[in-house]
């Protein structure tokens, strides 16, 4: 008897050890499942330049091109694009539009094209639209993972309204990422240091 008691009390303790072992295992998927991050990450409307006068509030993050698209760099969007909204309660708005490409090769290229595009962005618009006078700026380039350019882009039409925008490009590996940000005014009116905060955030928080 006593031979098999100790026998039970052996295969019981085995059989808790493995439990117990199974049990760490288990636990720690869903912290590495957790830490582990295999798709871009979006700006939080906290991380954007501050309004004034207003919180900023965001969208959900959804795939495909948005709808208008962006001005200066709508046409180049591939159907793979995902992107988000941002607003204020006033008359600035804010938009992350994010693309992963098939190589490291394409997303240097397809950034480049958005860089093109955005450097030739005023006179494209006064070819399109006669009643429209367009200006821009290149405001640099950001140190922060494969690079990211700041462009602003002011357009006034002939029936009075003036609006400025802050546009940026910028890359980490194969994913390509661009942040607008606009409302009325002119480029007094545009936050460029803190949406280059901003843009730093974006391309760092991709992966």
């Amino acid at each position: 008897m006593q031979i098999r008691t100790r026998g039970i009390r052996t295969t019981l303790a085995a059989l808790a050890a493995l439990a117990a072992v199974a049990g760490v295992a288990a636990a720690a998927v869903p912290a590495t499942a957790a830490t582990a991050s295999d798709t871009p990450r979006y700006l939080e409307p906290a991380e954007l330049p501050p309004h004034p006068s207003s919180p900023w509030y965001a969208g959900a993050v959804t795939a495909g091109q948005p709808d208008p698209l962006p001005m200066c760099v709508g046409d180049a969007l591939p159907s793979i694009t995902s992107h988000r909204e941002y607003w204020t309660e006033y008359d600035t708005s804010a938009q992350q539009l994010t693309v992963e490409g098939r190589s490291e090769q394409w997303s240097k290229d397809f950034a480049a094209l958005l860089r093109k595009d955005l450097a030739g962005c005023a006179n494209k618009l006064m070819q399109q639209d006669a009643d429209i006078t367009a200006t821009q700026k290149y405001y640099g380039r950001l140190n922060v993972e494969e690079g990211a350019d700041v462009y602003g882009i002011h357009t006034a039409s002939a029936h009075g309204s003036s609006d400025i925008a802050l546009f940026s490009v910028g890359r980490d590996g194969a994913t390509v990422t661009i942040v607008r940000w606009s409302q009325m005014g002119t480029f007094q009116h545009a936050p460029v240091a803190d949406f280059k905060t901003t843009t730093v955030t974006a391309v760092n928080k991709l992966y």
